[in-house]
């Protein structure tokens, strides 16, 4: 099992951090009717009680933007996934359809606030992951941005180094359609509050739409 540690850096930005994993084997695919029905319920709804200029107010991304300020990032200008997802659905642009265990980690973000790191976990190198703030020209390949620039960003690393952040994660772990086992980390900047509902919604979700036993919960801090 992963053994994941929280810098220092993160506990003085975020004294209140509290991380959930989710860790399964999985099958994936590329489409899931069932999912995709409950996530247009869902983005029906919260486009119809949203307004934009209350999606930064929601808790999760609230804090989430607090700990980028700290950091040193402008959480306007490298939005946390879960804001970007919400902002662009309010932008009258679908939810990007890309594979089951994506889809399922979006709709999860979606639902909670949360910015959630989705990686393939037999590409993770090694057992340790240590979240700490990502550095000035470190190399990163954000999936489908190319080179990001991760420099106060917080940023989960294996041994080889960036695998993911609240904006986006790294091609080199990233989910794909022959994915195996999925390791999903919850990034609670707000605390403890709700972590562990999100952290059941994942494995239920896996449980329905990706073959799976919902895998082990383990939580970090």
């Amino acid at each position: 099992m992963y053994h994941i540690t929280v810098s220092e850096e993160i506990k003085n930005a975020c004294p209140q951090f509290k991380g959930a994993a989710v860790y399964a084997e999985v099958t994936n695919s590329l489409f899931n009717e069932g999912l995709w029905e409950e996530i247009n319920s869902f983005t029906n709804e919260l486009i119809t009680g949203t307004h934009p200029e209350d999606i930064k107010l929601q808790p999760a991304i609230a804090a989430t933007r607090e700990v980028y300020k700290r950091c040193g990032k402008d959480p306007s200008r490298y939005r946390p996934s879960a804001e970007a997802l919400r902002r662009r659905l309010m932008r009258g642009l679908s939810l990007y359809q890309i594979d089951t265990l994506v889809d399922l980690i979006n709709l999860v973000s979606l639902r909670t606030g949360y910015s959630i790191g989705g990686f393939d976990a037999d590409k993770i190198q090694g057992t340790d992951i240590c979240l700490g703030v990502g550095k000035a020209e470190e190399p990163f390949e954000g999936i489908g941005r190319g080179v990001l620039n991760i420099e106060g960003l917080p940023v989960y690393r294996d041994r080889e180094g960036g695998i993911g952040t609240p904006t986006s994660d790294n091609e080199r772990t990233k989910m794909e359609l022959g994915t195996r086992h999925i390791l999903a980390l919850v990034n609670g900047y707000s605390g403890e509050e709700g972590l562990q509902e999100a952290a059941v919604m994942i494995q239920e979700l896996l449980k329905k739409y990706a073959s799976s036993d919902g895998g082990s919960i383990f939580y970090f801090e």
